[in-house]
């Protein structure tokens, strides 16, 4: 087996759009690190069905419109960002690239992007925060906006304390992940590759034997969170509350009941169950019953300019982007990050100004083309 190559010191030549970095990913990471980061579970049914949602909608556009004044910026929980997309939380990315999130941050801070730090991120939240400040401090922009992305830990003490430390780093916003308590554990990290910000807390791991409790009746089991952990959650911060990992609009409307500030419509890149539909085909849906009470967000299959239109247009107010992160940043680094983003926001642009819609609020669903039956 051939040792992955080295991250590149420039862009290579040729890279044209996301699906370019993912081509050439693979060969800078090691294959057990590359499968880890792109498998789905089950028969990656629904993995496939993230991207296949974006294919099967098609765009409408609008001629002769004023386009002056046009640009991106959004309005989300109370900070101007610069584009609807942020950085979405992916874990362990040391095993992409030796400086894994802070070169990431440091590219997202380059783009006036938001980023969302993981709880399993490889460096610790104090770190990545820092590193931000310090890119925005030699550039002479501002530091975007930071999220804390956090796994509910089996003691709450040692929630609290993740919550606290978000806080006193300069998080600006909590999104508790639920959707993915229970699944399988497919990675043995290699050496030099941890969990940063869980470093002296107890982990639990669970594995079954046959003739054993497989599941139900083990601690792992036992410790899923429930509606009573979210209200606790909310109780722990001041901060904006995201929920992310709501796919059903039943659980969006008790979620918003419970104090949530934003929901995030996510599949989590059809890794924890298959067959479960896109997060884009439940988004209408979910739209129509929480009514504008608080901001959708979304994941899962975005990788063009006009994939984040299409959300927008079924009601996103803005998207999250996952793995193209940690391929850009495994093939040039920090450079790659900033590279892929900026090709994103071009595309998005574009897809705007042929659309008809000088601002993101302008893009809705009639600029989505439904053919006839």
């Amino acid at each position: 087996m051939s040792e992955p190559l080295p991250p590149l010191a420039a862009i290579p030549a040729g890279i044209a759009s996301l699906a370019d970095y993912e081509a050439r990913a693979a060969a800078h990471m090691a294959a057990d690190a590359w499968a880890y980061l792109q498998e789905g579970t089950g028969d990656g049914i629904t993995l496939a069905e993230n991207r296949k949602a974006f294919a099967r909608l098609r765009l409408l556009p609008r001629i002769l419109t004023d386009l002056r004044g046009g640009n991106t910026a959004l309005d989300l929980l109370g900070r101007i960002h610069e584009a609807p997309l942020l950085l979405g939380p992916v874990a362990y990315q040391r095993l992409a690239h030796p400086e894994g999130e802070l070169a990431t941050v440091r590219a997202a801070t380059a783009l006036g992007t938001g980023m969302v730090v993981s709880t399993l991120s490889s460096f610790t939240l104090e770190e990545i925060a820092d590193a931000a400040r310090g890119a925005a401090q030699e550039l002479g922009v501002a530091v975007p906006p930071l999220w804390f992305q956090l796994y509910l830990q089996e003691d709450r003490a040692f929630s609290a304390e993740l919550i606290q430390r978000a806080e006193a780093a300069g998080y600006e916003a909590v999104m508790l992940t639920v959707d993915a308590s229970i699944k399988r554990a497919t990675l043995t990290l290699p050496p030099g590759v941890d969990a940063a910000n869980l470093r002296g807390m107890p982990r639990l791991r669970q594995t079954a034997g046959a003739g054993g409790r497989i599941l139900f009746g083990t601690p792992l089991a036992d410790s899923a969170p429930g509606w009573s952990d979210l209200a606790w959650v909310r109780s722990q911060t001041s901060l904006p509350l995201l929920l992310k990992g709501v796919m059903a609009a039943p659980d969006g409307v008790e979620a918003i009941a419970q104090g949530v500030d934003a929901l995030v419509v996510s599949n989590h890149g059809g890794r924890v169950l298959d067959g479960m539909p896109s997060a884009l085909d439940v988004m209408p849906a979910i739209a129509d019953a929480t009514g504008g009470r608080v901001p959708l967000l979304m994941d899962g299959g975005v990788r063009r300019g006009t994939d984040m239109a299409k959300a927008l247009a079924l009601g996103a107010s803005s998207v999250l982007l996952g793995r193209p992160q940690v391929h850009a940043l495994a093939v040039a680094g920090l450079a790659g990050v900033a590279h892929m983003l900026h090709m994103l926001r071009a595309e998005l642009e574009l897809t705007m100004a042929q659309l008809g819609c000088p601002t993101p609020g302008d893009i809705s669903a009639d600029r989505l083309f439904t053919a006839p039956q």
